[in-house]
């Protein structure tokens, strides 16, 4: 049986897991928000920094790559486990790929309920968190950057990312 994983943040340019196949997929009634805090990549426990998650929203859309797994995913759901372990959990969804396929998806996600879940947060105070925070993954900016770059080349470019940078950059 194939797994597709669907990912939105980090996961556009840097999967870091062996993929049969990748394709531009979107999630609507979703939106991306820089509401997840992160003690482990791009923060610390004393000054966490901020990644992304997918929020409900009706008639909202989310871009990234649903990525085809090999016939052993176990080793990919391994890393994957491990690097989203700062609060996201394995939810399932159905994203709609820029040829018009539908697919069920794993994707993770940090909803409300976590541990790390900031959100709602004023875009300024995310962008000054973001200008400052470094954890063991490099400079939180650099993961928005990133992010920001990644999706330049999507139907897409999402305002939330595009106002953090411009606010992040104005530090």
């Amino acid at each position: 049986m194939s797994l597709w994983v669907f990912g939105y943040g980090s996961l556009i340019w840097n999967p870091g897991f062996p993929y049969q196949r990748r394709e531009r997929a979107k999630l609507s009634d979703w939106n991306l928000r820089f509401w997840q805090a992160s003690t482990d990549h791009r923060g610390t426990p004393d000054y966490p920094g901020r990644v992304a998650t997918l929020v409900p929203e009706s008639g909202g859309m989310v871009w990234g790559h649903a990525y085809l797994l090999d016939q052993d995913s176990e080793a990919a759901l391994k890393y994957l486990d491990h690097r989203e372990k700062g609060g996201y959990e394995r939810v399932f969804f159905q994203v709609e790929t820029e040829s018009g396929r539908t697919l069920r998806a794993l994707t993770y996600l940090g909803g409300e309920t976590n541990p790390s879940f900031v959100g709602p947060e004023a875009e300024d105070a995310t962008a000054r968190i973001i200008a400052k925070a470094i954890g063991p993954s490099g400079a939180n900016i650099d993961y928005l950057s990133n992010l920001h770059l990644s999706l330049r080349d999507f139907p897409y470019l999402d305002p939330h990312v595009d106002r953090l940078l411009h606010l992040a950059r104005s530090l």
